[in-house]
């Protein structure tokens, strides 16, 4: 298969604190990786290098084959990736619909024109209504993002980061801040839209981890001590000892 996202030996240092510490990861096309550790082991630091908001201070990154080191956030975006994150980043005095039309226009090819309407462009209309239909949001598109709840919130970030078509998905504690009931249809929602995606996430909630990866990659320390399936994840002795121990025991795969 082919691989979407590699990091071999990546590094990242603050100073003389050193964050990323040989970091390595080969997510295959189409898998969906959850990335868990310890607060502090630098989860969200490597999604920031793998999308463009921090350089690496030594190793190697690519997405789809191509190296992204040193490239700016709109240009890795541009190569196929795409992110969400911790707390929402909307348009708040947009209405649904107008947000999820302001992500497609750029891989429709439409670029910053003042004597074009935005009504006019079919296209961008029409991928707009698919992703409102996606995230399950049609009902809700001509209200204002700031209206919206904090799910519905959350599920229109999904659609921005989905809208442009990208093949790699980074999403940053999806479910965070939600109910039982609100994560158990989010992590259903994310299934669906990411459906032969490559997708990556950081996620705490082991219920969700292990309900939506098929592969976690465990990282303590700035160094990522195992990668494989849920299930040798959680019976890896040194994963139990760095990290998970009755955590993971608990979770019982979500059940």
């Amino acid at each position: 298969m082919t691989i979407a996202v590699e990091l071999r030996d990546v590094r990242k240092s603050f100073g003389k604190t050193d964050i990323i510490r040989g970091a390595n990861l080969a997510v295959q096309q189409g898998e969906r990786v959850a990335i868990i550790g310890p607060n502090g082991a630098g989860k969200s630091t490597l999604f920031n290098l793998i999308s463009g908001r921090l350089s690496p201070t030594s190793g190697e990154i690519t997405v789809n084959g191509q190296r992204v080191n040193g490239l700016t956030p709109y240009r890795v975006n541009r190569m196929g990736l795409s992110r969400s994150f911790q707390v929402s980043n909307l348009f708040t005095r947009l209405s649904v619909f107008e947000n999820i039309r302001c992500a497609v226009l750029w891989s429709l090819g439409h670029r910053y024109a003042f004597w074009k309407f935005l009504a006019d462009l079919t296209d961008a209309n029409e991928r707009a209504e698919q992703v409102l239909d996606m995230i399950k949001l049609d009902r809700r598109r001509d209200a204002l993002a700031m209206n919206l709840t904090y799910a519905e919130q959350r599920a229109l970030e999904i659609g921005i980061t989905i809208a442009g078509g990208a093949g790699v998905i980074l999403l940053d504690e999806p479910t965070a801040g939600m109910s039982k009931s609100e994560t158990t249809r989010f992590v259903g929602l994310i299934r669906e839209v990411t459906q032969g995606k490559t997708l990556l996430t950081v996620e705490h909630d082991m219920g969700v981890v292990f309900g939506l990866a098929d592969k976690i990659a465990v990282l303590v320390y700035g160094e990522v001590i195992a990668f494989d399936t849920p299930e040798a994840v959680r019976a890896n002795p040194r994963v139990q000892e760095a990290y998970l121990g009755s955590v993971l025991a608990e979770a019982q795969m979500g059940h």
